[in-house]
């Protein structure tokens, strides 16, 4: 069976050469991690592509970072996957566990894929590497 787009990182496989998303929702969530991943200026021919979530990484934690990462994530959602509408995003830091490493950053981002009318949720988490 074909598959909606190349599963990234490329790896191969055995079917079709590589590694495929067999639905729309394993294609939208990999989009969407690529966009909160990827910094501002990385992606060529377009400067203003990304989240850029690990730079906040060594930021003070605080509402207001909080409140300005999430900011960033709706504004680069409606203009790069107007499809989704976010529901929600929660974080979890030191701020919520003191025995938490400083340097971890944990974001769930709940959404809905308007077109098909189904919800999901996308956890992302970054370590200190």
């Amino acid at each position: 069976m074909a598959g909606i787009s190349p599963k990234l990182p490329l790896m191969p496989g055995s079917t079709n050469g590589y590694q495929l998303n067999q639905t729309y929702v394993e294609s939208v969530k990999q989009n969407l991690t690529g966009l909160l991943l990827t910094i501002p200026g990385e992606r060529i021919m377009d400067p203003d592509f990304g989240v850029g979530v690990r730079t906040y990484l060594f930021e003070i934690d605080n509402e207001g970072i909080r409140s300005e990462l999430s900011g960033k994530i709706m504004e680069q959602v409606s203009i790069y996957l107007p499809w989704l509408e976010i529901v929600d995003i929660s974080f979890s830091s030191q701020l919520e566990d003191p025995n938490t490493d400083p340097n971890y950053l944990f974001m769930s981002i709940t959404y809905i894929i308007t077109p098909l009318d189904f919800t999901d949720k996308l956890d992302i988490s970054i370590p200190n590497n």
